[in-house]
């Protein structure tokens, strides 16, 4: 079952889509461990169609990332399938980590590091 997160429908796709998209940027989000955990299954289904590489994979990554067609938006997909793809070429899956940090100070939240494996 998936996490709801504490949030509606909308709000959590949004919430998903934006940290996939910085995660495919910067390659590295610390977020928290319940979000870390649903992000990672979003991050491997775009990394695999970076890898597949054609039109139509370009265009099912794009409709996911893409709240508005953006200069962001448009480098997080050259990089998507410029550079990761390549990366991960020859790799069948586990495309990132999570790293546990421990308890938040403020509200005792799990807090962890999502990443990209080298």
């Amino acid at each position: 079952m998936a996490r709801k997160l504490g949030r509606t429908t909308d709000v959590r796709l949004a919430l998903l889509r934006n940290l996939t998209a910085d995660v495919i940027l910067h390659e590295r989000v610390e977020t928290t461990e319940a979000k870390a955990k649903e992000l990672r299954s979003s991050v491997d289904k775009m990394i695999t169609l970076a890898k597949r590489g054609d039109l139509h994979a370009k265009r099912q990554a794009a409709s996911f990332l893409y709240n508005k067609k953006t200069e962001e938006d448009e480098q997080v997909l050259q990089k998507l399938f410029g550079d990761i793809a390549e990366r991960y070429e020859d790799r069948q899956g586990g495309y990132t980590r999570i790293l546990k940090l421990g308890p938040r100070r403020g509200d005792g939240a799990n807090i962890a590091i999502i990443e990209l494996v080298d």
